[in-house]
């Protein structure tokens, strides 16, 4: 079982300048639909339906997160378009819905997230150790760390839009 290690920041403002400075190299853009099959105890089990929005290309996936703050268990492998629709059909639930753009600044991958259905945007960094994460010092662009406020989890985020 793979470990993720990350950092959470509010993001004030989508990045546009430092995109067209050269300062952020975009890699990729991908359309993420999100939800989740089951939650407890700091255990969570997800789907997702990526599109790649400059290819077009759509893959699916199935999570299993195990663990609380910023460093967690992860199982993530590749599933069929079909039992993604099984899994979605059997929870009738609205997915998350968040652009997701992933870059580089400074050496550092970044992944921005801008959520369809709210007024949120974060930006997250993975890292391959602990101590590597705890000594990130972030920009002040990156804005507020969040990285353990549940208000702003994708788990708790797509629980209140459960609730609309």
């Amino acid at each position: 079982m793979g470990m993720e290690i990350e950092r959470k920041f509010l993001l004030p403002e989508y990045p546009e300048q430092l995109i067209e400075g050269g300062q952020l190299n975009v890699l990729t853009r991908h359309s993420i639909d999100q939800t989740y099959l089951a939650i407890e105890d700091g255990q969570e089990l997800r789907v997702r339906k990526i599109t790649d929005l400059d290819s077009g290309e759509v893959t699916f996936t199935h999570t299993f997160k195990d663990g609380k703050g910023i460093s967690r268990k992860e199982i993530e492998y590749d599933i069929s378009e079909g039992l993604y629709n099984q899994m979605i059909e059997a929870v009738k639930a609205v997915p998350l819905v968040k652009t997701r753009t992933t870059a580089v600044w400074n050496g550092i991958t970044v992944e921005i997230d801008v959520y369809t259905q709210l007024e949120l945007t974060v930006i997250e960094v993975e890292f391959d150790s602990l101590e590597e994460a705890e000594g990130f010092t972030a920009p002040e662009w990156f804005g507020e760390d969040v990285s353990v406020a549940k208000q702003y989890s994708n788990k708790t985020v797509w629980k209140q839009l459960q609730q609309k």
